[in-house]
């Protein structure tokens, strides 16, 4: 049974850092995609960034280009958001997704397997 458990999300100020975690049971990690994506109160959940392992590159929301990294630790089973310089635009629950395959995608249907969230809550 696939499970994805996101943690670290908190109330923090603008200016400040987090980092989120993600850690995938029940796939096989080393041959598995991981992106985030966020949902903030009132609108539509939305890509955020993910990393493809086969050639490198990042992808990332113009928003949160040169703030937020994304990395993995294949030994834990665990993705990692890096969130620094955090905005109060940033406050939405923020979700982990999975699919079989390094290809990621960066729209919600490329992923089957989903996290429950963690809520992230910026102030000014």
């Amino acid at each position: 049974q696939v499970q994805l458990v996101e943690s670290g999300g908190g109330l923090v100020q603008a200016g400040d850092s987090l980092r989120l975690s993600c850690v995938v049971s029940g796939r096989t990690f080393s041959n598995y995609a991981v992106a985030w994506f966020r949902q903030a109160p009132g609108k539509e959940r939305e890509f955020v960034i993910t990393k493809n392992y086969l050639d490198s590159r990042t992808y990332g929301a113009d928003s949160v280009k040169g703030r937020f990294t994304v990395s993995r630790d294949n030994a834990k089973n665990t993705v990692y958001l890096q969130m620094n310089s955090l905005k109060p635009e940033d406050t939405a629950i923020y979700y982990c997704a999975g699919k079989n395959g390094l290809r990621p995608g960066v729209r919600s249907s490329d992923y089957n397997d989903w996290g429950q969230g963690t809520q992230v809550t910026v102030s000014s």
